[in-house]
């Protein structure tokens, strides 16, 4: 109740108080209130169902009525985790709202976990998110993969090689990623089967957080190397090659499974995939 009331920009008093008045409207019970969490009765199916309906058929109505008008217009709506975000969609939206004048597109910046919660309760059209995964409800569509390099502080000792082996971390200050990441996992799976034992300092739940820390000299990391561009060009970070073949950070675009497209967010998945 309180996700539902959050989504429609309304209190959660506010929102109960509308399904009880839905309620005593159609004269049947919704949500059976004796049940934790709350589960929909017999009645509610129905009524779930048939707005779920409704909202499919307003869908199917909007892009035939856009596909009449020949125009790429609509809102599109992208959810995506901060490093891709942040390097990415600012250059990709400049582009694309020159391209598409009456087009809008509307980012947030989310964790992976909330990016697939808010496709599949189609909060957004598309969510950009690394080690894409597939379920039920949800596609997933590969992007591109991203090499891994080291990233060192411009005066560490490995900053004037042009390329380190993995061995060379043992013992490293290293700045890692939260337990609960799939790239924290991966680089767990990899520095294990290299034999490489790295100090663990410090870890964030984001790139941005990672850059910062190894620029002000906390620690070395592992990080793709398209996300640390900005930060190379200013002179605070290095990106040193790191001879692992096959180390890369694979992104992915998912949208729920069967989800009709406007016309904007078709133009924008174009453009994503021309990337």
């Amino acid at each position: 109740m309180s996700r539902g009331a959050e989504h429609c920009g309304v209190s959660q008093s506010a929102a109960s108080q509308h399904v009880q008045e839905v309620e005593r409207r159609l004269g049947v019970i919704l949500l059976d209130r004796g049940k934790r969490p709350l589960e929909l009765t017999q009645a509610g199916r129905m009524y779930s169902d048939f707005c779920r309906d409704v909202l499919r058929r307003e869908e199917d109505f909007s892009l035939s009525l856009e596909t009449l008008k020949g125009d790429v217009e609509g809102t599109v709506r992208v959810v995506s985790i901060y490093s891709t975000g942040l390097s990415e969609m600012s250059r990709l939206g400049a582009q694309f709202a020159a391209k598409y004048p009456t087009a809008q597109l509307h980012v947030e910046y989310m964790r992976p976990d909330k990016i697939y919660e808010a496709v599949r309760d189609d909060a957004a059209d598309l969510g950009l998110v690394s080690y894409p995964e597939s379920s039920r409800e949800i596609a997933a569509i590969p992007w591109r993969e991203e090499e891994m390099h080291l990233a060192v502080p411009p005066n560490h000792p490995l900053a004037a090689r042009s390329e380190v082996y993995p061995a060379d971390l043992n013992g490293h200050a290293f700045i890692g990623f939260d337990e609960d990441l799939r790239i924290r996992r991966e680089l767990d799976r990899f520095l294990r089967a290299q034999g490489v034992e790295v100090n663990l300092v410090m870890h964030f739940d984001n790139i941005q957080m990672i850059k910062e820390a190894v620029a002000l000299g906390q620690g070395i990391s592992i990080l793709p190397a398209r996300t640390m561009q900005a930060e190379i060009e200013q002179g605070r970070l290095v990106a040193v090659k790191l001879n692992a073949p096959g180390l890369v950070r694979p992104v992915g675009i998912v949208h729920r499974r069967r989800k009709k497209f406007n016309r904007a967010t078709e133009a924008l998945l174009g453009m994503l995939m021309a990337e």
